[in-house]
């Protein structure tokens, strides 16, 4: 979606809104950081973000991955900054290409900074002279398919008065080749800049204009970006903070207290501008308290449209439908899915094209460092210690397992008893959901989707299990029709007592005025191809530890003999059926493996 268009949404709710930048960092470590942040940023409700583009295009590509990544696997929309500095007419062109593959409908055109080392800026040959010829031709290139914005330089107005009108004159060209909207440098004069807004109005110019403001986090940083810019400080915002220039606590309290207040006396200037931008600078703790200082987080109602985290690419954003297999591992699930053959009217696609389930570059990676998933995971040496390890991460005691790449879900923890009891008699659970009965689509748990719904979900647990205890299981399991389940080993084996070839809805939503909406499922041909990494991420864990050691031939031997299994109760208004089997024959599978002579609980 365009900014403008969720800005005129905002205006139409009469809602404040705001939106963050961040910048390109120098190291893949310092990438992989601010991706996490984002992610957690999302939470504070921002309705867009903005990426960085470095003086002379340095980091022109890391900035297009980091646009890509925001809009496809975060799922928020993104504006990417496109500068004239060192940038010929292909490099932008490409870099615009690879923005609208992304599903990216913004750009910010600036003209940049000199190239690093010089003192002037200069054109670089077959490039852009001006950030007017930028945006002249992005118009002319792409139609309206871009919101286009520039940058706004409040400070213009301390200019003599010949200077300020060219400098206006500018600006209102810029807008006239076809700019959308402004994003304001920094500034902490406010009646400066309420002045320039003025007088931006009065020469015509009737886009929306988007205030930068900068949290003060503390006293280096803030005298350095502030001479870096040259921003004018009112004297009495100096003095609040000086005496405490030592103090770095103290500094972010007050100014995040000052600046509070500059951001009230934007809101309530009878200006028509009731969004604000943050330039987070890539840090998180300065803007979360700027935004609960104006009370404007937690948001009052936040929407999830479906479930699961919808991605803003093209091909993906119609999307309504994904397999459950992959519910912790959603990196993966759309990297492998990238280039499935189709999307039939936005379901999940066709499992048995030919591209399904294909691993590419993503590949399968636990994504943790040696040193961090010996320190996570230890060097277990009996099955009983990797039950214990399920059983930790389950009630939240452990930060993540190889089969997830986040944190227990809130939902989880509503049945983390009953999870870490699985894990205790055997069954080593990677994934799972609570059986829901019509909870409000509002619900801060369960809910998902459009105001005044119900939602629904049958139970699922998804384990590896020793090949006797399955046995035991299933003789269980076969008492309870409403059971269904698949069974597979690592050769590729399949067991199911389902009939169907379709799949399975275990989450689904009723709406006023729309269809019953279906978002999770299972499915035999998914559940095959999700099989192959499942296995392979066991394998993976093994290999953090040297080959010939107990903890590697542990791991190995699990992954070798015992089988992955998904299991689906149909009856959604019993909650705790799904467990009574596995409660019953894990407790008899212990008493039998109790009274066994020379019983090993080491291995499969």
């Amino acid at each position: 979606m365009k900014v403008t268009q969720k800005i005129a949404q905002c205006e139409r709710d009469n809602k404040v809104w705001w939106s963050f930048e961040y910048f390109p960092p120098r190291t893949a470590q310092g990438l992989q950081n601010l991706l996490d942040r984002i992610e957690r940023m999302r939470g504070l409700g921002p309705e867009f973000i903005d990426i960085t583009w470095n003086a002379g295009g340095r980091t022109s590509e890391l900035t297009a991955e980091m646009v890509k990544t925001c809009q496809g696997l975060v799922g928020i929309e993104t504006c990417m900054h496109l500068t004239c500095t060192n940038m010929p007419k292909e490099k932008v062109d490409f870099a615009l290409r690879e923005a609208k593959s992304s599903g990216c409908r913004n750009v910010l055109a600036l003209r940049g900074d000199p190239p690093m080392g010089k003192e002037e800026w200069e054109a670089v040959e077959g490039g852009f002279v001006h950030g007017i010829d930028l945006v002249r031709h992005i118009r002319r290139e792409y139609g309206d398919y871009f919101d286009i914005a520039v940058a706004g330089f409040p400070q213009h107005q301390t200019l003599p008065p010949e200077e300020r009108d060219l400098e206006m004159k500018y600006l209102k060209e810029k807008i006239d080749a076809g700019v959308n909207f402004i994003f304001t440098q920094m500034f902490y004069d406010v009646d400066i800049f309420i002045d320039w807004v003025k007088s931006v109005r009065a020469v015509g110019i009737t886009v929306p204009i988007v205030p930068g403001i900068a949290p003060i986090q503390t006293w280096n940083g803030f005298q350095r970006a502030t001479s870096l810019a040259k921003t004018i400080i009112p004297q009495a915002l100096l003095e609040a903070l000086e005496p405490h220039k030592d103090n770095d606590e103290k500094v972010r309290e007050i100014g995040t207290k000052l600046v509070a207040e500059m951001c009230r006396k934007i809101l309530n200037a009878n200006l028509g501008i009731h969004g604000l931008h943050f330039y987070t600078m890539n840090l998180e703790k300065g803007t979360k308290m700027l935004l609960e200082e104006l009370n404007l987080v937690p948001r009052m109602e936040t929407v999830k449209p479906l479930p699961w985290r919808q991605s803003l690419t093209p091909t993906r954003r119609q999307e309504t439908i994904r397999p459950i297999f992959w519910a912790n591992r959603t990196k993966s699930y759309i990297s492998r899915t990238e280039n499935w053959d189709e999307y039939p009217n936005g379901r999940f696609g066709d499992s048995r094209s030919p591209a399904y389930g294909e691993l590419d570059g993503y590949g399968v990676s636990i994504k943790k460092s040696r040193e961090d998933a010996l320190k996570l995971w230890g060097q277990p040496l009996t099955f009983a210690e990797i039950s214990d390890l399920f059983a930790k991460f389950c009630s939240g005691r452990l930060q993540a397992l190889p089969w997830s790449d986040q944190k227990p879900s809130n939902e989880t923890s509503i049945i983390s008893e009953k999870l870490a009891r699985m894990n205790t008699l055997g069954f080593l659970t990677i994934n799972s959901q609570p059986a829901v009965n019509g909870v409000k689509s509002s619900d801060k748990v369960f809910g998902w989707g459009p105001r005044n719904g119900y939602v629904y979900q049958k139970a699922y647990l998804e384990f590896f299990v020793k090949p006797a205890l399955l046995t035991l299981l299933l003789s269980h399991i076969e008492r309870d029709s409403n059971i269904t389940y698949y069974v597979i080993n690592k050769r590729g084996d399949l067991r199911t007592n389902t009939h169907s070839e379709g799949p399975n809805a275990v989450t689904w939503g009723v709406f006023p005025g729309k269809e019953i909406v279906q978002p999770t499922i299972v499915e035999a041909v998914s559940f095959m191809a999700w099989k192959d990494e499942a296995f392979e991420l066991g394998q993976q864990w093994a290999q953090v530890y040297d080959p010939e050691s107990p903890s590697a031939k542990l791991i190995s031997e699990l992954m070798d003999t015992c089988y992955l299994v998904n299991v689906v109760h149909n009856d959604f208004h019993d909650a705790d059926a799904i467990f009574e089997p596995f409660f019953q024959a894990g407790e008899e599978y212990q008493a039998t493996q109790a009274n066994a002579p020379n019983h090993s609980v080491n291995g499969c």
